[in-house]
This record gives C-alpha cells, sequence and structure tokens, in this order.
C-alpha cells in the first residue's frame, strides 16, 4: 500500500480509538467533565500530562525551530522541561489538596472575590485561545499534506473531531484519550527518529547518534553541519546568536509559563491524593523526556537531509517530497538566477511572510508566485519551518508506513492539546463565570450543558485562530507561556506561600502583568513588525522572552498592593495554613 493509503488507514484507525474511548468514558456528571471524577492513577495521569503538554508545538513545530536556530533553539528544551519541576515542587500538591474543579476556582476563593476570579478567566482565556491557535494550525498543515486538503479545510476536520470527544467526554473522556494520544505520538516521533539515525550516523539511539561520527566518515555530525550551514552564508549550527539576557528571559518565560498552565495545573485535580499529584509530575517529566530528549537529534538530522537533497539540483528532478509540500503552500522556490537549479542559503527568498500562489507554472515546472523575489540575497527557497518533523520521513526515503505513523503522531499530538485547552476554556466559563458568579442557582444538569454549549463555541474560535494563524506554531505556544508565566503563575504562587496577599494585590498584578505582556507581543509582532528587532526591544528582551518581566511586574504590583490595603480574612489564612499542611 502508498504511503497515502496508510496515512487514510493509520489516521482513521487512530480517531476510531480515540472517539471509542470517548464514548466509553463520556461523562456524566460535572465531577466527570471538570476533573475525571478524582479517580485517575498517577501512571495515567502522567501520560495523558505529558499528550497534553507535547503539542503540536513540540512534536510538529520545535525540532522545526532547532533546526533553522541551532543552539539558540536550547531555549524551548530547556524552558518547557524546567518548568515541570517547578511545577512538581511548588503547585501540583498545593491545588490538588484545594481540592476544586479549576484554576479561577482556587484564585477567587483564596482572594475571596468574584473580581478576581472573573481576572482569572480573562487571563486564563488570553493564554488558552493563543495556546490553541498553534494547535489548530497543526492540524491544518497535517490534513493539508498528508490527506491532500486545503490547510483550512484540515483545520475544520480537526475541529470536528476534538468536538466530538472533547464534548461528550469532558475531562474523564480527554484523559484516557490522551493517554492512547501519547502511546501513539511518542511511537511516531521515535521510530523515525531511530531510523534516521541509524542511516546517518549508524547509532540507532538518537541521542547518541546526535553527538556521533556520519556513517563511512571520521568528521561528526555537529562539525558537518556547522561546515554546511557557515558555507551557505547561515551562523554555524552550534553557535548562539541571541544575547545571554534574551536566552535567559525565554528560558524563565517558558518554565515559569508551564507551571502557570492552567490545562496542565487542572490535569493535577484528577488524581486521588496529594501524593498522586506529585508523582503525577514525575512520571509526566520522564514520559516527555523521551521526546525531548530526541527533539535535536531530530532537529540536526532533518536539517542536514535538507540541505543534502535539494541543494544545486535542478527543479525538474526535484525529489517528490519537495514538489508535494510546495503544492500545499509550504515550500516555495523561486529562480532568481534562472539558471533552473535551487539555490538554498541565508535571507528570505520573497517579499512577504508566505507564498501567494498564481494559477499557472513557470517555464521549469514551478508554481508561480505572486509574490516579488527579496532582491538583497541569493536564497530561491522559502521553507515553513512547521513542516520539517512531517516532512522528515520523506526526505529520509523511509517506508510508507513510517510516513503515516508520523502524520498520525502530529495530529493525536495537536488533537490533545487543543482538547485539554478547549475543556480549560468551557470549564471556567460554565463553573467560575456562570455557576460561580452570574448563575449560582443553576442545576448540576443545567451547568454540564453549559460546559459543553462553551465548548462547542470555544472550539469554533480555535479553528478561525487555525485557519488565520499569527505566527510559526511554537512561536505562537511561546507567548501563551509568556502570558501565563505574567499572570496565572504569580498568583498562584503567592496565593500558596504569601498569607498577606489580598485581592487588591491580586487583581492588579494578574492584570498589570497581562497588559504589560500583552502589549509588547502586540506592539512588535503584529503592530511595528519592522521595529521587531534586537536594536529596539526593551533591554534587548524578545516578545518571545517578555513574559519573564511582565511576571516581575506582576509580584511588584501585587506585593505593592497589599501592602497598603487591608489584610486578608483570618479564614484566608486557616485555608492557607491548611494547604501547606502536608
Amino acid at each position: 500500500m502508498e504511503a497515502k493509503g496508510l496515512t487514510y488507514l493509520f489516521v482513521g484507525l487512530s480517531f476510531a480509538l480515540y472517539i471509542g474511548i470517548a464514548f466509553w468514558s463520556r461523562a456524566k456528571s460535572t465531577n466527570d467533565f471538570y476533573v475525571a471524577g478524582k479517580g485517575v492513577h498517577p501512571v495515567a495521569n502522567g501520560m495523558a500530562t505529558a499528550a497534553d503538554w507535547m503539542s503540536a508545538a513540540s512534536f510538529i513545530s520545535m525540532a522545526g525551530l532547532i533546526a533553522f536556530l541551532g543552539r539558540d533553539g536550547s531555549v524551548y528544551l530547556m524552558g518547557w522541561t524546567g518548568g515541570y519541576v517547578l511545577l512538581a515542587l511548588l503547585l501540583a500538591p498545593y491545588l490538588r489538596k484545594f481540592g476544586q474543579y479549576t484554576v479561577p476556582d482556587f484564585i477567587g476563593t483564596r482572594y475571596y472575590s468574584n473580581a478576581a476570579r472573573l481576572v482569572a478567566v480573562i487571563c486564563l482565556i488570553f493564554v488558552s485561545f493563543t495556546y490553541v491557535a498553534g494547535q489548530m494550525r497543526g492540524v491544518g498543515i497535517v490534513f493539508s499534506r498528508f490527506l491532500e486538503v486545503d490547510i483550512d479545510v484540515g483545520v475544520v476536520i480537526g475541529m470536528v473531531i476534538v468536538f466530538f470527544y472533547a464534548v461528550m467526554g469532558g475531562m474523564k473522556g480527554i484523559t484516557y484519550t490522551q493517554v492512547a494520544q501519547y502511546c501513539v505520538m511518542i511511537f511516531a516521533y521515535l521510530v523515525p527518529a531511530i531510523f534516521i539515525s541509524i542511516l546517518i550516523t549508524g547509532n540507532p539511539i538518537p541521542q547518541l547518534g546526535f553527538g556521533d561520527t556520519l556513517v563511512n566518515s571520521p568528521t561528526y555530525l555537529l562539525d558537518k553541519l556547522d561546515q554546511v550551514t557557515t558555507d551557505l552564508g547561515f551562523n554555524a549550527y552550534t553557535e548562539n546568536t541571541k544575547s545571554n539576557i534574551d536566552i535567559f528571559c525565554i528560558t524563565a518565560a517558558l518554565m515559569f509559563g508551564t507551571a502557570g498552565l492552567p490545562h496542565v495545573i487542572v490535569r493535577f485535580f484528577t488524581v486521588p491524593k496529594v501524593s498522586d499529584a506529585r508523582k503525577s509530575a514525575g512520571y509526566a517529566l520522564v514520559f516527555i523526556a523521551l521526546l525531548y530528549t530526541t527533539a535535536p537529534a531530530v532537529a540536526a538530522f532533518a536539517r542536514i537531509n535538507f540541505i543534502d537533497s535539494i541543494q544545486d539540483v535542478n527543479y525538474s528532478v526535484a525529489p517528490n517530497w519537495f514538489k508535494n509540500w510546495e503544492n500545499v503552500g509550504l515550500i516555495a522556490w523561486r529562480d532568481k538566477n534562472k539558471d533552473g537549479k535551487i539555490q538554498y542559503s541565508a535571507g528570505n527568498a520573497l517579499e512577504g511572510v508566505r507564498p501567494v500562489y498564481s494559477d499557472t507554472r513557470g517555464d521549469s515546472g514551478e508554481r508561480v508566485l505572486d509574490n516579488k523575489p527579496n532582491s538583497t540575497n541569493s536564497n530561491e527557497v522559502y521553507i515553513d519551518r512547521d513542516i520539517m518533523v512531517l516532512a522528515n520521513p520523506e526526505i529520509a526515503k523511509l517506508p510508507g508506513w513510517v510516513i503515516a505513523l508520523v502524520a498520525a503522531g502530529g495530529l493525536a499530538a495537536a488533537l490533545s492539546t487543543a482538547a485539554g485547552l478547549l475543556l480549560v476554556i468551557s470549564s471556567s466559563i460554565s463553573h467560575d463565570l456562570l455557576k460561580k458568579t452570574f448563575m449560582p442557582k443553576i442545576t448540576e444538569r443545567e451547568e454540564l450543558l453549559y460546559a459543553r454549549i462553551a465548548a462547542g463555541f470555544a472550539i469554533l474560535i480555535a479553528g478561525l485562530f487555525g485557519i488565520y494563524p499569527p505566527a510559526f506554531v511554537a512561536q505562537v505556544v511561546a507567548f501563551a507561556f509568556g502570558l501565563a508565566a505574567s499572570t496565572i503563575f504569580p498568583a498562584l504562587l503567592m496565593g500558596i506561600f504569601s498569607k498577606r496577599l489580598n485581592k487588591e494585590g491580586a487583581i492588579a498584578g494578574m492584570l498589570s502583568g497581562l497588559i504589560f505582556t500583552a502589549s509588547y507581543i502586540v506592539y512588535f509582532k503584529f503592530l511595528y513588525t519592522s521595529l521587531n528587532n534586537s536594536e529596539n526591544w526593551f533591554l534587548g528582551i524578545s516578545p518571545e522572552g517578555i513574559g519573564f518581566l511582565g511576571m516581575l511586574v506582576n509580584f511588584f504590583i501585587a506585593l505593592t498592593v497589599s501592602y497598603f490595603t487591608a489584610k486578608p480574612p483570618e479564614e484566608i489564612n486557616l485555608m492557607v495554613e491548611n494547604i501547606r499542611r502536608p
């Protein structure tokens, strides 16, 4: 069977599995819908947390970013894994002991204020919709290439699948679906990595092959990459180009943002005991490490295979994978020097962010672009970084079943996280806004209905973000982490470890962190993109790292306002003491 047929088979079987699990474990109460009945085993919860966490950004985009950023991309590895240590030590067991349903639930109760609850919901929605944009974009990319549909159509298909098992199953259905998705995802990531590691270095362990010599050569893989990239006008693969302060701030924003992500935190509300919350975080870190320690090797393999397969190749005999991705608009070639050969080097090939195609073919058979060529460099190739992991098996000429497996894994990664995020959004609206704030007299059955309706609307909005994405998947997700670090994490941390913090301080801190971070990101990424460079950034800190400063702003404002306003009531101090008690 060809790769296309195998892809339909693998994706179809995986979707049938997810929907079957959702039907089997469908939610029958709000307790099931919000926290899976608080009966999930720590190992299963660790796998579900890993799947919830290893989104399209991890599976699809992270290795693509590292492939092109080189050592600069290590910030994603350090930040996204380090955050789990903070989560396990500082938040997970205490929030589980609190024992409610949502993050705004804790903030509203701890700060004895529906206004604080409302601000937490606003922050959560900002974070979650920013994050889910990347997931839906990932779904569209996978569908567009492997099922040969338009990206927008792919996003719509993904919306339908997520709607079915998220709305029906709630947290209970999502949890056990994510266990299956983790198994699909990690198998789909490791199998091609092992194959390609053997082909390039002869070492079956990708993590070791990353630092090994090439097959039939004394040259090390990374030395070869340094040489190839510098010859093409790029910076050496193993050298940093970012400033130390920016590396520090991006890593910190990702770490503290991880510890403040509501769809990850709520996973620790689903286990039976407080001790199980800490165990779940440990298991999740082990399961996540399988992918994260493999990602640098996948990135290096992808970059060197990509260059070797297209450089100086006549377009008329270009490999099929190149033309396949060109047909879905995620690779473009502009023959600037009219020699019919593909020339890849440093610089933007086109004027404009993404290629705009006409309906005709050029002299060499390429898809004609309406974009003007960028005349300041010789690069002729536009490539969307988000495709590197998905294209890697095709580039390496692996069997069709491996290509199909990667497609199923990419969809599992994007759908698992999208479902978790959408559930968090719907729970906050139905439980925190309606039940706890505006409509306290609704019954449990009505609350469950409103939760499902909210999930439906959230999926529609998420689909729009997927159709009109603001940036590459991992970059979009990085912004979400910055927002989480600057809004939710400080409120949770100080809510547990500071008795003095009051409702006025918490509200002022969350709003100031949100406004500062969101304004900085919008200013440089959407309003004045021409100014988005280190010369114009505040203290040289990029929009991906500004969440760390936003977090400091939050801490400062919250503590200052609390100092000048009334202390929290005595019952709140007793609640904090009880949460801290083992």
